[in-house]
């Protein structure tokens, strides 16, 4: 919680001046500043899982693999050839496969 440091502080005995009907009235007030949200709105944006995404277009640059680079035979991605772990009947194998 921030600290306002230039407000008046209160001391011990203003503290306990406070009266029952400040409290109350102080705490109803902070009560009613809650935001009223609208459930509908919130989630007008999220989008459920299996949503149709037929008419969405995906923009993505594809490269070729690199000379650099091989395809793991176990998991099919293309890694760094630092990531090569070792060679299964001459085919490569990632470090997270093998």
């Amino acid at each position: 919680m921030a600290t306002d440091y230039d407000t008046p502080r209160k001391t011990d005995d203003d503290a306990n001046e406070d009266s029952l009907e400040e409290l109350k009235a102080r705490r109803n007030d902070k009560s009613t500043s809650a935001v009223d949200v609208d459930e509908f709105e919130q989630a007008e944006g999220m989008e459920l899982p299996g949503a149709d995404l037929s008419n969405e277009e995906l923009s993505v640059r594809v490269l070729p693999r690199q000379a650099d680079e091989f395809t793991c035979m176990s998991c099919f991605l293309v890694h760094h050839r630092s990531q090569l772990a070792r060679e299964k009947n001459g085919q490569p194998i990632c470090r997270d496969c093998d």
